[in-house]
């Protein structure tokens, strides 16, 4: 629940003076990205852009609190504050931003400028107090704010100090409009018109004008000097001369001679009390200061200028000025040190009565009131849970001692969810074993079982299966329907229990159910969960299809209920990527690896580590080795940097060892066999994979009897677990082994039965990433002529795709080659005579495998004039006129050399 005050203009004051000259000033900031305000405090910058807002109707205004350095409630309240301006029209950013359904606040800042640009009329942002702000999370989200705002926005900061912003390029581009405290500083008309309005017998014009340069056009000042000209015997030149050179950090001394000490004890009482409120309605003030007329003793002090500001239009909420709550809170904390706690205490109770329980828990903790903090925990803790205030919850459960905790294990597991909610797993099971061994009564059947459900969770995040299913099973057994919650994480928790054990089908359907639970309870993150882990088994099952539908029905959820910066969608996403590649739409696949990025750039690098194993495998399957090795040097440097999930592994490494074997790296092939544990079976789709790195790096070895019995067993647990997508993966890793090794008819054999289960799963980037050993068996499949209809189809796209990506980084047409080719006893005579230099022999290599001219120059990286000399010195050396008779030349020299093309 948002506190109306913090999002509302500030009220204009009576008698106000009001600065023509920097209203006009302003009146240019909708040509500006950044209309900055700064100056010390008690200048004016408030007043004076309240005064330009008024007229305004597209603005919204946002006051800070030391509070809001919290990124989600400042999210929150940024979005509130824009809702205001443009009338609700941006409903599904401020719907993110209260469900805390983002990764960053630079992502959902991207959402909110999508609904911004379609609002098309001129809005403006005011956010005043910026100097408050000191998480530099959210100096860079605003940051980035500045730089991708729309056009028709401007940002309008009011703060005490240069925020960190890069306004410096702003300023170069002109695109920024300031106002600083030279020019805030009143001028000698303004400081008269300012006499006038607040001192009964007026001054003249030489003294007003005096006793502005004497405090160098301060605003507070002159409000001081006017306040103790009303409420004391002292001149207006006393005053004067004591604020001459003062400065905000100095003004104790003078404001307790010349405001505290010059108010009546019932007044004073009020001021000191009061000022613990950071805002202040009749309600608040009644409970805080046992005033009756809470509303009215406002209005007074507003009237006698005690530095009251009414913070909107109804009147209904103000707050002091900075400088002079701050003094009062620094007082109130001295004089009246016996009552503090009590009046605490009281705001807390008023804060809860108005529905902030956040604002309440604060107090509760000044108070000390152990008890009142833990009966507020008890009651709101989950809907605060909900709403992302981690850093609150975790300061209060701290601020309570362990005894109580012990009494209310509620708190216990929620101190436990939170650890969970930050991915501190060790942690959990070690608080809540010792608040078992040390609670003085046992838990209940419930309570143990809640217990239960998170421990399953921790237990599977940690890759221990049987631990996990014991657990869920323990808690499902016990928890009513009303647990709502913690039956849903038990029951996927057994979900993927199932899909580790290789169990799909029973997976699959305790997934489902868990997607219905969810639904049921609006609990959409973990409906969405279910969902990914239900493409996922049917990928793992051969059911592309099914899994690319279900996928759909993920990405309708994430629209529908704003969740599109959830860590999940990147889950999403990734699994979307896999399934493009493995169908060799690689662009797209690329597109969502790099999507998934975005997703999780507000989170550490390492978890950016699937998706940028994903991006290196589409590389890979275009060939293009130098672009792959690049990522894999920072893939390499994620992996160093902590534990990982085993199917995260096995990703990482199925690149790696495919790179070592494009480029017959055998020294890294060999280090990493030699350091890398072997799994304890291969009972489902994770460990299978990690199994044929295994494999894959044995054959570039030449290892070739143990890789043999890997990726035999592999195939049998795949047959019995009816993985159907690791088998075909399996068959083609064989038909590798059986090739190099010069089996060729094991090798074909396996080759058409890998092409027939593709049939289902419709692979291609799967075979194509086998390069030319792979187009050389299927030019000889195709040339049987004995394939089904659909198989020959399927291999001769697969061969299109190895003729665009692959053939000229293989066997033909490098050094190697050339040599022999120059050697073999039936090289045309031409050749010898007149031999073709190097860079020929790779533009006739590309030309061979289907590339344009441009795409020659490009893979070459030189003009395409330089490479229509190669080729048309390479077509007279020998003896071509066109491109296919150049195709056809290159296809008899590869025949000749052994190469069935």
């Amino acid at each position: 629940m948002l506190i109306p005050s913090k999002l509302s203009r500030p009220a204009r004051l009576e008698n106000t003076v009001v600065r023509d000259r920097l209203l006009e000033k302003l009146s240019t900031a909708g040509n500006y990205r950044l209309a900055l305000v700064t100056s010390p405090a008690g200048y004016g910058k408030t007043t004076l852009v309240s005064q330009w807002a008024a007229e305004k109707d597209h603005l919204g205004w946002y006051s800070l609190d030391e509070g809001d350095n919290q990124p989600e409630r400042f999210a929150t309240y940024l979005i509130s504050a824009l809702q205001q301006a443009t009338h609700n029209h941006c409903a599904s950013s401020e719907l993110m931003a209260q469900k805390r359904q983002y990764a960053s606040l630079s992502s959902l800042f991207s959402q909110l400028f999508i609904e911004l640009e379609q609002w098309q009329k001129p809005v403006y942002l005011v956010i005043d107090d910026y100097h408050l702000i000191a998480n530099p999370l959210i100096h860079e989200a605003m940051r980035f704010f500045l730089r991708h705002q729309p056009e028709n926005m401007t940002l309008v900061i009011l703060s005490r100090n240069l925020p960190q912003l890069g306004i410096a390029n702003l300023r170069v581009r002109e695109q920024l409009l300031e106002i600083s405290s030279q020019q805030l500083a009143f001028t000698h008309q303004e400081a008269k018109q300012f006499f006038d309005g607040r001192l009964d017998t007026p001054i003249e014009q030489t003294e007003s004008s005096q006793f502005c340069d004497d405090v160098a056009g301060w605003a507070t000042a002159l409000q001081l000097i006017a306040l103790a000209a009303r409420q004391s015997s002292n001149s207006p030149y006393q005053s004067a001369r004591r604020l001459s050179g003062i400065n905000a950090g100095h003004l104790n001394d003078y404001l307790v001679d010349e405001v505290l000490d010059n108010v009546d004890s019932n007044t004073r009482q009020f001021l000191l009390k009061s000022a613990l409120l950071s805002s202040m309605n009749d309600a608040l003030i009644v409970r805080v200061t046992g005033e009756e007329n809470g509303q009215m003793r406002l209005e007074e002090l507003e009237r006698q200028g005690l530095f009251l500001q009414r913070m909107d239009g109804s009147g209904e909420w103000f707050r002091y000025h900075p400088l002079f709550g701050n003094f009062l809170r620094q007082r109130c904390q001295w004089e009246l040190a016996i009552e503090l706690p009590a009046i605490h205490r009281a705001a807390a109770e008023s804060w809860m009565a108005q529905g902030f329980p956040g604002e309440a828990i604060h107090h509760a903790m000044a108070a000390g009131d152990t008890a009142m903090l833990r009966d507020i925990l008890l009651h709101h803790s989950w809907l605060l849970f909900n709403n992302s205030e981690l850093p609150l919850l975790e300061e209060s459960i701290k601020a309570l001692p362990w005894e109580t905790l012990l009494e209310r294990p509620k708190l216990v597991l929620l101190q436990a969810w939170l650890m969970q909610s930050q991915h501190r797993y060790g942690e959990v099971n070690t608080l809540l074993a010792r608040a078992e061994q040390e609670m003085n009564a046992p838990l209940d059947d419930t309570l143990r079982a809640e217990f239960n459900a998170l421990r399953a969770q921790v237990a599977i995040n940690n890759g221990e299966q049987e631990e996990a299913e014991r657990l869920a099973n323990l808690a499902l057994d016990v928890l009513p329907l009303s647990s709502f919650h913690s039956r849903i994480v038990a029951t996927s928790v057994q979900g993927e229990v199932l899909h580790c054990k290789g169990e799909l089908t029973a997976s699959l359907a305790v997934m489902q159910q868990a997607e219905q639970m969810a639904r049921h309870s609006d609990i959409w993150h973990y409906a969405l969960w279910s969902l990914i882990q239900q493409s996922e088994i049917l990928f793992a099952q051969g059911f592309l299809q099914a899994a690319w539908e279900t996928q759909e029905t993920g990405f309708r959820l994430i629209h529908e209920h704003h969740l599109e910066q959830l860590p999940l969608h990147e889950f999403l996403l990734r699994i979307r990527a896999q399934l493009l590649w493995a169908w060799s739409r690689l662009d797209e696949a690329e597109c969502c690896a790099r999507q998934g990025m975005d997703v999780l750039a507000g989170f550490q690098p390492q978890q950016q580590l699937q998706c940028l194993a994903l991006v290196i495998q589409c590389s890979l399957a275009r060939g293009q080795l130098d672009n792959a090795r690049s990522h894999l040097n920072r893939l390499e440097n994620l992996l160093g940097s902590g534990p990982w999930h085993s199917d995260w592994v096995s990703n990482a490494n199925k690149v790696r060892v495919i790179y070592w074997q494009m480029t017959g790296d055998k020294n890294a092939a060999a280090n990493w066999l030699r350091l890398t544990p072997r799994p304890a079976s291969a009972d489902n789709h994770f460990l299978q994979g990690q199994w044929r790195n295994i494999a894959r790096a044995q054959i570039l070895l030449g290892d070739y009897q143990p890789a043999e019995i890997i990726l035999e067993e592999l195939n049998e647990n795949a047959q019995r677990l009816q993985l159907r997508s690791d088998l075909n993966r399996n068959m083609l890793l064989l038909n590798q082994l059986y090739w190099q090794s010069d089996r060729k008819s094991d090798a074909q054999r396996v080759l058409i039965d890998a092409l027939e289960l593709a049939n289902r799963t419709g692979f291609i980037s799967h075979f194509v990433i086998e390069g030319e050993a792979m187009a050389q068996q299927l030019r000889q499949l195709l040339q049987l002529n004995t394939l089904p209809e659909i198989d020959q189809h399927r291999a001769q796209r697969i061969l299109r795709e190895i003729n665009q990506h692959h053939r000229h980084k293989f066997a033909h047409f490098d050094e190697g080659f050339v040599a022999r080719l120059l050697n073999h006893p039936h090289v045309p005579e031409l050749i010898r005579t007149s031999p073709l230099t190097q860079r020929e022999w790779q533009v006739l290599g590309l030309i061979y495998s289907g590339y344009s001219n441009d795409q020659i120059a490009g893979e070459l990286d030189v003009a395409a004039t330089t490479i229509k000399t190669h080729i048309r010195n390479l077509y007279q050396k020998l003896g071509v006129a066109h491109r296919q008779d150049a195709v056809q030349h290159a296809q008899n020299l590869l025949k000749m050399m052994g190469y069935g093309v």
